[in-house]
């Protein structure tokens, strides 16, 4: 029987018809002196049996190998059990551990609190204190080389995932109205940050949360802070701070679930740990990495004075380009003066007026030409017309004879004795008939 099993029930938490009429057949449970086998509101458990239970249950874990971060040790004099509390480093997790001193002494002598262990440990149920614990028969330390080389191997995973992508990473805004700190209480990285940041900016506003920076708590602070001044809609800009230290010292900047939530942090975010020469995985993933917390301060505001005078240059070279560009025009509108059209505008009508006045000459002396061609080419039509006319015939002394019909007479035979005749003369005209 599992023991979710166990602690089910019918519906209505009580036992069936088959079950009751089993029990009373084979006796009570009570009377054979051991719990029934599953509890009821009429036969419920006692807390030794759920505590057996529960204990069988963890039992079945077996042993296990436990990574974690010594959070305390309890050594007592001449006691042989060292108590130890072992924390996960990226959650607020921890359980109590037992081991004995040899076990200690033999792994890890050296062994004091905030340092990495890997131990092979059962799960332990204690029924008289209802607690869990560890029971370990082996411990290592784990050295600085295995950290390394576990740091790189977190380095190539969290490359591969795209975190170290620099085309996803955010720019600072120029001027942040309000920035969030996350830095210890009281350090020196606090101080310079604020102290230099004002000194460049004086009107910057800042949101500080301190947290551990160091130790089993740091991790779970460090991103309990970012989250929140994520969540704050007057942060442009979130810098996380600490000053120099070990690579032991800087580990939880390079955990894991630290690197995640800065990753997914919609504020840009400045790293800014340690020194030049540290670089924990979190350099990686911050949107800006500052070398120390005083470079941070640099990165985020700029500077009063530098701004004023970079204000005061461009003021300058405006005015002198203004002033370039107005001479330049005056230069180009004096030498448009300058030129005759507008320096003696009346000589421009001159030479029209001078022009319209030859043209109008020319013209006349075009239209008397034509004038004199056209009389006397009159003339010479008048003369052919008259040396043409039958008039100037007549004036020599001929005369037109025609018929009473008006028919000019060529021939004689073309009248006959007694037809009448009209004889047009030079001057005058005549009758006359026909008598022979």
């Amino acid at each position: 029987m599992s023991a979710g099993e166990a602690g089910r029930s019918t519906p209505q938490g009580r036992s069936t018809p088959q079950e009751r009429s089993t029990a009373q057949e084979r006796g009570t449970p009570q009377e054979r002196g051991a719990p029934p086998e599953r509890s009821t509101s009429e036969e419920p458990w006692p807390v030794r049996v759920v505590s057996q239970k529960v204990g069988a249950w963890i039992a079945r874990l077996g042993w296990v190998w436990v990574d974690g971060q010594v959070a305390q040790i309890s050594r007592r004099p001449g006691a042989t059990t060292v108590f130890l509390t072992l924390r996960d480093p990226s959650a607020d997790l921890s359980l109590t551990v037992t081991t004995n001193r040899d076990v200690l002494d033999a792994g890890a002598p050296e062994l004091r609190e905030g340092a990495r262990v890997v131990l092979h440990a059962k799960p332990e149920f204690y029924a008289a204190r209802g607690t869990l614990s560890l029971r370990a028969d082996e411990i290592r330390q784990v050295g600085l080389g295995e950290l390394l080389a576990r740091l790189e191997k977190l380095k190539k995973l969290l490359a591969a995932e795209g975190l170290f992508d620099r085309s996803r990473k955010r720019r600072p805004p120029f001027l942040p109205g309000r920035v969030g700190l996350i830095t210890g209480r009281a350090s020196a990285a606090e101080r310079d940050v604020l102290t230099n940041a004002r000194r460049r900016w004086p009107a910057v506003e800042f949101r500080t949360v301190n947290v551990a920076v160091q130790g089993p708590s740091a991790v779970p602070d460090i991103v309990g802070a970012l989250k929140a001044l994520d969540a704050d809609p007057t942060v442009d800009v979130i810098v996380i701070a600490r000053g120099g230290g070990s690579i032991e010292d800087l580990l939880p900047f390079s955990d894991e679930a630290l690197c995640r939530a800065v990753f997914a942090c919609r504020t840009p975010v400045v790293s800014a740990i340690g020194h030049e020469t540290d670089a924990p995985l979190l350099d990686y993933v911050a949107d800006v990495r500052a070398s120390t917390p005083t470079d941070a301060a640099k990165r985020i505001v700029p500077d009063l004075t530098e701004e004023v005078r970079l204000i005061g240059q461009a003021r300058s070279r405006l005015e002198r380009a203004v002033r370039n560009l107005v001479d330049r025009e005056q230069h180009r509108l004096d030498l448009f003066r300058s030129r005759p059209v507008l320096a003696r505008p009346q000589v421009m009508v001159d030479q029209r007026a001078v022009d319209v006045t030859a043209l109008r000459d020319r013209a006349g002396r075009c239209l008397d030409h034509r004038l004199s061609g056209a009389a006397d080419d009159l003339r010479h039509t008048l003369a052919r017309l008259r040396a043409l006319s039958p008039a100037a015939t007549l004036d020599r002394g001929y005369a037109i004879v025609q018929r009473g019909d008006g028919h000019v007479v060529r021939a004689a035979s073309e009248v006959a004795k007694g037809d009448p005749l009209r004889v047009r003369l030079a001057e005058g005209e005549l009758t006359a008939t026909v008598d022979g």
